[in-house]
């Protein structure tokens, strides 16, 4: 199960296929992706005034690829917009590890101060008698 999010030796994992009919458009092609990273790329992409149009497909369940299409502005290539989007989404799950380790940290010094009460208390009633 593991191979299927692995690139072929000798195979890049993004390719770009240029639309020829329209300006600015094109559609990437992610190897070992699946609706994971297709949706929360198509998500960020949306967020960028810049693009015109994001949307992304798994061709069929056991295609073990993604294809991402988009058209953007003149003040933008699809290059630039993905990349972008791929910076953004970075910069989110980095705050996200972040609030979440320093939520662990919090909650693990809470339960030491909880122990630590509970043992002085203890202490406390043992050494009174």
């Amino acid at each position: 199960r593991f191979l299927k999010f692995v690139v072929p030796d000798g195979e890049a994992r993004t390719s770009f296929i240029r639309d020829t009919k329209i300006e600015r458009a094109g559609t990437y092609k992610v190897l070992c992706e699946d609706h994971t990273l297709g949706n929360l790329l198509r998500m960020q992409l949306h967020r960028n005034p810049e693009v015109l149009f994001a949307a992304y497909q798994v061709p069929h369940p056991l295609a073990n690829h993604v294809l991402i299409r988009l058209q953007t502005t003149r003040k933008s290539s699809p290059t630039e917009a993905l990349k972008q989007a791929i910076e953004e989404v970075r910069g989110e799950v980095d705050d996200l590890k972040n609030q979440f380790v320093n939520q662990v940290i919090n909650m693990q010094q809470m339960a030491q101060g909880e122990a630590g009460a509970m043992g002085q208390g203890q202490m406390n009633y043992a050494g009174g008698y």
